[in-house]
């Protein structure tokens, strides 16, 4: 019977014995590492609470606010596990932790290239005081009301209730129209009359009928009526005047602005054309009485 040589299996159990010696040698460091994670953890939690109650004084908005509490949660937390890495291997020094930092942070640079742009972009944005939460913005064909801004992405709720989610690069790296950055805003419409009506007359009825709808803003900013064209079918006029920023508020001024300027139009017989055509033939066309018409 062929024998198994032991010099094999007592290299193994040596090695084992020896891991089993550096563990148990181990345990007192990771003792102290697993007390330093539980200190980390209560002192993120006690200097987020503080930091939270001040910040609530200040006049930050809450975006901000929130931003600077994870920022100094990032930092506690990186400077605990540095320390209990440390306590864990003491061969370890701050020189050979700040070159494997940099080392790895180039690989993961590049893995995560989207993640830290948007992450940049977020902390720009919430810096920035032209959009807030509740502002309503559109950028590159999404337009909505700002829900939330974070720190990867921002939540644009639109008009008709659904919710789009952002990645804060397209809003920091496109145009972002703020519709709402001021309390008032524009609207124009096209109105036509007719080529035979005065010109002045229907300017003057037209701007009495703007000037009595409740959702015109006339004392600070005028209302504008300008003659535009000469249609095809109608002399137009484009009527300018100031409401709320709101784009429900556009919509329902408009829709009480062109109801009262139709109404007054009526009123004075002044007509709102609609499109002619004049139909020319080269020769004249023969007339035929209809049949069966009773004669008289």
């Amino acid at each position: 019977m062929r024998r198994v040589p032991l010099e094999p299996v007592t290299v193994l159990i040596n090695q084992l014995r020896d891991i089993a010696r550096s563990s148990v040698a181990l345990l007192p460091n990771l003792t102290v590492a697993l007390i330093v994670i539980l200190l980390t953890w209560l002192i993120n939690k006690l200097a987020a609470s503080a930091l939270s109650s001040t910040l609530k004084r200040t006049r930050l908005r809450r975006s901000l606010q929130e931003l600077f509490t994870l920022l100094v949660s990032i930092a506690i937390w990186v400077l605990g596990i540095l320390i209990a890495a440390v306590i864990l291997f003491p061969g370890l020094t701050p020189a050979s932790i700040l070159a494997g930092l940099g080392i790895g942070s180039v690989a993961i640079g590049f893995a995560f290239k989207d993640v830290f742009e948007n992450f940049l972009a977020g902390i720009i944005i919430l810096f920035r005081r032209e959009m807030r939460i509740g502002d309503h913005v559109e950028c590159e064909g999404i337009e909505g009301k700002v829900a939330q801004i974070a720190i990867r992405e921002s939540h644009i709720r639109q008009t008709d209730g659904q919710l789009v989610i952002v990645p804060n690069s397209i809003l920091f790296k496109n145009p972002v129209i703020v519709r709402t950055d001021q309390d008032s805003r524009r609207v124009t419409v096209i109105c036509g009359v007719a080529y035979d009506v005065d010109v002045d007359e229907a300017r003057s009825v037209i701007s009495d009928a703007v000037n009595a709808c409740d959702t015109v803003i006339s004392d600070e900013k005028p209302i504008q009526i300008f003659a535009q064209e000469f249609a095809s079918s109608s002399i137009n006029f484009e009527v300018t005047w100031w409401t709320g920023s709101k784009p429900v508020e556009v919509r329902t001024s408009r829709d009480q602005v062109v109801a009262a300027v139709k109404r007054a139009l009526d009123d004075a017989g002044i007509e709102i054309p609609f499109p002619y055509r004049t139909l020319t033939f080269k020769e004249p066309l023969p007339l035929q009485r209809a049949s069966g018409g009773a004669d008289t």
